[in-house]
């Protein structure tokens, strides 16, 4: 297979340039018989692919394109815990069993993404210094005290900072706080999630790239995955291709709302300059509707990001505001070039929640991360793996079986956050 994940630079930027090689892979060219057949090779896919090896059960993934193709290859890269949502709104709409469940599940998960790096020795820039929630205005302060408050009932390490210690921690006197989480960190994502497939691969899983699931049917009490060369047998069927899926259960795509994302990423920063912006190498994300998120990797690049789509117009309007915002953030960064750009697609559902479905007897799947895919993806892959082993029933699970509906006015919510978003940027400076 090529080494390049894509010939658009636009897709994964910095991520591709800097990420170690893919592990070797094949396309599917037979008819192979294995227990569970997984559709999709990001974070969900590889870390079932993982844990059910681990676990003794034989699994066979399936990625249309390459490993990371899709939001797992182009995203930020915090890892982060729970979801965009408060606290108190899992449970409020989980109920009380599930979003407990889920909170607890969510808020370890980055422990568990730390611990896999560590175990199988991941080359992914992995720093564990945590994350800031940004505060903007007295609104944004008032939301990061609510957060502060339930997450804290919940025992969680947060603490809300006061503008001068924000200051002291993201280098600029934007902010007015910010809510430290220390469970949290940043990854190369595209480095992890090949890692992850590394790990897999080595436990005894195994993966074809190049080999989209064209159909899906069933045989008797098994599942017939077709591609265009070849066929799985299996008696599972895990569908991992949340926002990106395309072909059988495409519902999971239609389910969601694509939101636009893009990123930039500066040239490395002179050495005085770096050692005034983030010197606890957390990551960043704010408290704007049209949010902005930013972090540094380990060369000295300034990562920053933000809702919108680098294609037709979109790209010039959206690059203008970045350097705009950054130096309305940053005055001390000067003259600043960017080295890379690139943008994806954030799957978001009705409520902002995941969703585990059960599109036929043993086809089940997580999705709808709501751009929180890092942690969460891997321990739902890892979820998925203790059902179909049978250690969890569906009643343990952290959430329960929801029926896949589309999403109301789903094109037009679209077209209105990529033209938002530019709109937004067009006259925003940000502060």
């Amino acid at each position: 297979m090529p080494k390049s994940i894509s010939a658009n630079t636009k897709t994964h930027g910095l991520w591709e340039t800097t990420a170690p090689a893919a592990p070797e892979t094949a396309t599917l060219a037979a008819e192979i018989r294995t227990s569970v057949c997984i559709i999709g090779g990001g974070y969900t896919g590889n870390s079932a692919a993982l844990h059910l090896a681990k676990k003794g059960v034989a699994s066979i993934v399936l990625e249309a394109k390459e490993i990371g193709f899709g939001g797992a290859g182009r995203n930020v890269g915090l890892v982060n815990a729970g979801m965009w949502v408060m606290p108190d709104e899992l449970p409020n709409v989980l109920g009380e069993v599930h979003g407990d469940r889920l909170l607890k599940l969510l808020g370890d998960a980055p422990s568990v993404v730390f611990e896999i790096v560590d175990q199988y020795r991941i080359e992914c820039q992995l720093q564990k210094h945590g994350t800031l929630h940004c505060g903007v205005g007295q609104v944004g302060l008032e939301e990061l005290q609510q957060r502060e408050t339930q997450w804290r009932l919940r025992g969680a390490p947060v603490r809300l900072l006061s503008a001068e210690e924000t200051a002291e921690k993201v280098g600029s006197n934007a902010y007015t706080g910010a809510l430290l989480d220390l469970r949290a960190g940043t990854i190369q994502p595209l480095a992890y999630v090949r890692g992850l497939a590394k790990a897999a691969l080595k436990e005894g899983a195994t993966i074809y790239t190049g080999s989209p699931a064209l159909e899906v049917t069933a045989e008797g009490a098994q599942w017939r995955v077709k591609t265009p060369q070849g066929s799985v047998i299996a008696d599972w069927v895990i569908m991992a291709t949340d926002a990106y899926t395309s072909g059988p259960w495409e519902i999971i795509r239609r389910e969601q709302v694509h939101l636009p994302y893009f990123n930039f990423a500066t040239v490395p920063l002179p050495e005085d300059i770096r050692a005034t912006i983030l010197p606890g190498k957390e990551g960043v994300w704010d408290t704007k509707e049209v949010l902005s998120s930013f972090r540094m990797d380990i060369h000295g690049r300034l990562i920053f990001g933000s809702v919108g789509a680098l294609k037709g117009v979109g790209e010039a309007i959206h690059r203008d505001w970045a350097l705009r915002a950054l130096h309305k953030i940053f005055p001390q960064i000067g003259n600043v070039a960017f080295e890379a750009e690139w943008y994806g697609q954030i799957g978001m559902t009705d409520d902002n929640l995941p969703r585990f479905h059960k599109f036929a007897p043993n086809v089940i799947g997580i999705s709808g991360y709501n751009g929180r895919g890092i942690a969460p993806g891997t321990v739902m892959g890892r979820t998925l793996a203790e059902l179909i082993a049978g250690e969890k029933g569906e009643g343990d699970l952290p959430l329960p079986v929801t029926t896949p509906a589309e999403a109301k006015m789903r094109a037009l919510k679209e077209v209105f956050y990529e033209v938002g978003a530019q709109a937004a940027h067009l006259t925003d400076s940000r502060f």
